[in-house]
Protein backbone atom coordinates (compact mmCIF):
# COMPACT_ATOMS: atom_id res chain seq x y z
CA UNK A 1 0.00 0.00 0.00
CA UNK A 2 2.94 2.22 0.01
CA UNK A 3 4.95 2.96 2.72
CA UNK A 4 3.55 2.07 6.33
CA UNK A 5 2.34 5.30 9.06
CA UNK A 6 4.00 5.44 12.09
CA UNK A 7 1.95 4.73 15.14
CA UNK A 8 1.68 8.40 15.96
CA UNK A 9 0.54 9.33 12.46
CA UNK A 10 -2.07 6.19 12.79
CA UNK A 11 -3.38 7.37 16.13
CA UNK A 12 -3.84 11.09 14.97
CA UNK A 13 -5.21 9.49 11.75
CA UNK A 14 -8.19 7.53 13.87
CA UNK A 15 -8.69 10.50 15.64
CA UNK A 16 -9.52 12.57 12.98
CA UNK A 17 -12.00 9.70 11.56
CA UNK A 18 -13.84 10.11 15.13
CA UNK A 19 -15.00 13.56 13.62
CA UNK A 20 -15.21 12.42 9.80
CA UNK A 21 -17.46 9.73 10.83
CA UNK A 22 -19.50 11.77 13.87
CA UNK A 23 -20.21 14.64 10.45
CA UNK A 24 -20.57 11.95 7.90
CA UNK A 25 -21.25 8.26 9.25
CA UNK A 26 -20.24 5.30 7.45
CA UNK A 27 -24.03 3.95 7.41
CA UNK A 28 -24.85 6.64 4.96
CA UNK A 29 -21.76 6.34 2.69
CA UNK A 30 -22.72 2.92 2.43
CA UNK A 31 -26.38 2.74 1.85
CA UNK A 32 -24.81 3.86 -2.29
CA UNK A 33 -23.38 0.07 -1.74
CA UNK A 34 -26.45 -1.70 -2.10
CA UNK A 35 -25.00 -4.21 0.61
CA UNK A 36 -27.36 -7.29 1.44
CA UNK A 37 -27.54 -9.85 4.03
CA UNK A 38 -25.00 -12.81 3.06
CA UNK A 39 -22.55 -10.66 0.87
CA UNK A 40 -19.03 -11.46 1.21
CA UNK A 41 -17.18 -7.73 1.49
CA UNK A 42 -13.24 -6.82 1.15
CA UNK A 43 -12.93 -3.53 3.39
CA UNK A 44 -9.58 -3.14 1.54
CA UNK A 45 -7.09 -0.11 3.84
CA UNK A 46 -9.63 -0.63 6.79
CA UNK A 47 -7.97 2.05 8.84
CA UNK A 48 -9.57 1.67 12.16
CA UNK A 49 -12.55 -0.01 11.14
CA UNK A 50 -14.74 2.53 10.54
CA UNK A 51 -17.24 0.62 8.50
CA UNK A 52 -16.95 -2.64 10.50
CA UNK A 53 -19.54 -2.28 12.36
CA UNK A 54 -22.70 -0.95 9.76
CA UNK A 55 -21.02 -3.36 6.94
CA UNK A 56 -21.82 -6.28 9.99
CA UNK A 57 -25.44 -4.69 10.56
CA UNK A 58 -25.65 -4.84 6.36
CA UNK A 59 -24.36 -8.65 5.88
CA UNK A 60 -26.12 -10.37 8.66
CA UNK A 61 -25.00 -13.17 10.54
CA UNK A 62 -24.72 -15.06 6.87
CA UNK A 63 -22.28 -12.88 5.23
CA UNK A 64 -18.99 -12.17 6.01
CA UNK A 65 -16.46 -9.13 6.21
CA UNK A 66 -12.47 -9.22 5.33
CA UNK A 67 -10.45 -6.36 6.40
CA UNK A 68 -7.16 -5.97 5.31
CA UNK A 69 -4.73 -3.15 5.97
CA UNK A 70 -0.88 -2.74 6.43
CA UNK A 71 -0.92 -0.91 9.56
CA UNK A 72 -0.92 -3.83 12.60
CA UNK A 73 -2.56 -1.08 14.43
CA UNK A 74 -5.71 -1.24 12.18
CA UNK A 75 -5.58 -4.97 12.16
CA UNK A 76 -6.13 -5.05 16.21
CA UNK A 77 -8.36 -2.23 16.54
CA UNK A 78 -11.02 -4.25 13.81
CA UNK A 79 -10.04 -7.47 16.06
CA UNK A 80 -11.21 -5.46 19.24
CA UNK A 81 -14.15 -4.03 17.45
CA UNK A 82 -15.48 -7.45 16.48
CA UNK A 83 -14.11 -9.14 19.74
CA UNK A 84 -16.55 -6.64 22.22
CA UNK A 85 -19.18 -6.93 19.33
CA UNK A 86 -19.26 -10.71 19.62
CA UNK A 87 -18.79 -10.21 15.38
CA UNK A 88 -17.88 -13.45 14.43
CA UNK A 89 -18.15 -12.95 10.67
CA UNK A 90 -15.08 -10.89 10.64
CA UNK A 91 -11.84 -11.82 9.49
CA UNK A 92 -8.57 -9.48 9.52
CA UNK A 93 -5.95 -9.80 7.15
CA UNK A 94 -2.63 -7.77 7.25
CA UNK A 95 -0.83 -7.08 3.97
CA UNK A 96 0.07 -4.19 1.67
CA UNK A 97 -1.74 -5.73 -1.82
CA UNK A 98 -2.58 -9.84 -1.88
CA UNK A 99 -5.26 -10.69 0.16
CA UNK A 100 -5.37 -14.40 0.44
CA UNK A 101 -9.14 -15.05 -1.02
CA UNK A 102 -10.07 -17.11 -3.56
CA UNK A 103 -10.21 -16.38 -6.94
CA UNK A 104 -14.09 -14.92 -7.62
CA UNK A 105 -15.13 -14.88 -3.81
CA UNK A 106 -15.74 -10.85 -3.05
CA UNK A 107 -19.44 -9.30 -4.14
CA UNK A 108 -18.60 -5.88 -2.88
CA UNK A 109 -14.86 -4.30 -2.28
CA UNK A 110 -14.57 -0.88 -0.32
CA UNK A 111 -11.53 1.02 -1.51
CA UNK A 112 -12.10 4.22 -0.08
CA UNK A 113 -9.64 7.03 0.01
CA UNK A 114 -6.30 4.45 0.06
CA UNK A 115 -5.88 4.68 -3.69
CA UNK A 116 -3.90 7.94 -3.84
CA UNK A 117 -1.26 6.32 -1.35
CA UNK A 118 -0.65 3.20 -2.71
CA UNK A 119 3.22 1.95 -3.68
CA UNK A 120 1.54 -0.61 -6.58
CA UNK A 121 -2.04 0.72 -7.64
CA UNK A 122 -2.08 -1.51 -10.24
CA UNK A 123 -1.26 -4.52 -8.50
CA UNK A 124 -4.11 -3.90 -6.03
CA UNK A 125 -6.62 -3.31 -8.55
CA UNK A 126 -5.47 -6.80 -10.62
CA UNK A 127 -5.52 -8.33 -6.96
CA UNK A 128 -9.37 -6.79 -6.15
CA UNK A 129 -10.20 -7.74 -10.27
CA UNK A 130 -9.15 -11.32 -9.44
CA UNK A 131 -10.99 -12.00 -6.33
CA UNK A 132 -14.62 -10.28 -7.06
CA UNK A 133 -16.82 -12.30 -8.11
CA UNK A 134 -18.07 -11.56 -12.34
CA UNK A 135 -20.58 -9.69 -11.46
CA UNK A 136 -19.05 -7.97 -7.75
CA UNK A 137 -18.61 -4.76 -7.67
CA UNK A 138 -15.93 -2.01 -6.77
CA UNK A 139 -17.18 0.66 -4.32
CA UNK A 140 -14.23 3.35 -4.78
CA UNK A 141 -14.16 6.96 -2.90
CA UNK A 142 -11.15 9.13 -2.74
CA UNK A 143 -11.44 13.20 -1.85
CA UNK A 144 -7.65 13.68 -3.00
CA UNK A 145 -8.15 12.43 -6.76
CA UNK A 146 -10.28 14.49 -9.44
CA UNK A 147 -13.04 13.08 -11.18
CA UNK A 148 -10.73 12.19 -14.44
CA UNK A 149 -8.34 11.06 -12.20
CA UNK A 150 -10.82 8.43 -10.32
CA UNK A 151 -12.42 7.49 -13.39
CA UNK A 152 -8.93 7.04 -15.62
CA UNK A 153 -6.87 5.09 -12.95
CA UNK A 154 -9.86 2.55 -12.01
CA UNK A 155 -10.42 1.61 -15.57
CA UNK A 156 -7.39 2.40 -17.90
CA UNK A 157 -6.24 -1.24 -17.68
CA UNK A 158 -9.50 -2.47 -18.64
CA UNK A 159 -10.07 -3.93 -15.47
CA UNK A 160 -13.26 -2.31 -14.51
CA UNK A 161 -15.67 -0.34 -15.70
CA UNK A 162 -17.54 2.70 -14.34
CA UNK A 163 -21.33 1.54 -13.44
CA UNK A 164 -22.52 4.58 -12.01
CA UNK A 165 -21.55 7.59 -10.00
CA UNK A 166 -23.10 8.39 -6.78
CA UNK A 167 -23.34 11.20 -4.10
CA UNK A 168 -19.85 10.20 -2.55
CA UNK A 169 -18.65 6.95 -4.20
CA UNK A 170 -18.36 5.44 -7.97
CA UNK A 171 -19.43 2.39 -8.91
CA UNK A 172 -17.12 -0.07 -10.99
CA UNK A 173 -17.83 -3.09 -12.35
CA UNK A 174 -15.51 -6.32 -12.96
CA UNK A 175 -14.68 -6.02 -16.80
CA UNK A 176 -14.83 -10.07 -17.85
CA UNK A 177 -13.40 -9.42 -21.14
CA UNK A 178 -9.89 -8.95 -19.74
CA UNK A 179 -10.00 -12.46 -17.86
CA UNK A 180 -11.26 -14.14 -21.35
CA UNK A 181 -8.79 -11.71 -23.12
CA UNK A 182 -5.74 -13.63 -20.22
CA UNK A 183 -7.00 -17.03 -20.92
CA UNK A 184 -6.34 -17.06 -24.67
Amino acid sequence: MGKAQSNFDFKLMCFYFKFRDFFLPPKNILNEAGIKPGFHILDYGCGPGSYIIPLAELVGKSGKIYALDMHPLAIQRVENIASKRHLTNIETICSDCKTGLPDNSIDVVLLYDILHVLGDPIGVLQELHRILKPNGILFFSDHHMKENEIVSDVTNRGLFRLSRKGKRTYSFLKSENLEKEMRI
